[in-house]
C-alpha cells in the first residue's frame, strides 16, 4: 500500500508541475495592444445656432461626427461652424469644424480633462452631430 501511495504522490506531483508549465507558455503568448475606445457622450441635429449642454469628458479626447445637408436654399452658401467651450469659464477651447456647404466628417478634440459644451453656428443648413470620449485600453489577446 505504501508504495501505491508514493506512486500516487509522484503522479500528483508530475501533473502540477506539467499544469503550471502550461499556464506560464499562455501568460507568455498573450499579447497587449494599445487601443481607444469611444463612448458616446451625445448627438445633436437641428439648423441654425445652438448651444449644448454641457458634459464631463475624463480623457479630453473627443472624436465628433458631423454632416451638413441642404436647409431647401442654396446650400453653397451655407456655413456651418462648431466649437468646442469650457463649461466652467465659457472660453473658447478648440474650433472644430467650419466648413461651406453641404459635406460631412470626423474631427478630433484633444484638451485636457474638461466639462464641456458643444456651440454651433449655421446659416442656411441643416446640421448633425455626434460626441464621443476616447478612453485609452489595452486589449489583451492569447493564443489557445
Amino acid at each position: 500500500m505504501t508504495i501505491i501511495r508514493i506512486a500516487l504522490a509522484l503522479v500528483a506531483a508530475a501533473f502540477a508541475v506539467s499544469a503550471a508549465g502550461c499556464r506560464k507558455e499562455e501568460v507568455a503568448a498573450a499579447k497587449s495592444q494599445p487601443q481607444m475606445i469611444w463612448r458616446t457622450v451625445g448627438s445633436w441635429s437641428g439648423h441654425g445656432n445652438r448651444q449644448t449642454e454641457s458634459f464631463t469628458s475624463d480623457s479630453g479626447a473627443l472624436r465628433v461626427k458631423w454632416e451638413t445637408m441642404s436647409a431647401g436654399t442654396s446650400a453653397t452658401s451655407g456655413g456651418f461652424r462648431l466649437t468646442a467651450h469650457s463649461a466652467i469659464s465659457g472660453r473658447v477651447l478648440q474650433q472644430v469644424v467650419e466648413v461651406q456647404g453641404t459635406g460631412s466628417g470626423v474631427d478630433y478634440v484633444s484638451q485636457d480633462p474638461h466639462v464641456f459644451y458643444m456651440s454651433v453656428e449655421s446659416a442656411g443648413l441643416d446640421w448633425k452631430f455626434s460626441v464621443e470620449e476616447g478612453i485609452a485600453a489595452e486589449v489583451v489577446s492569447g493564443s489557445r
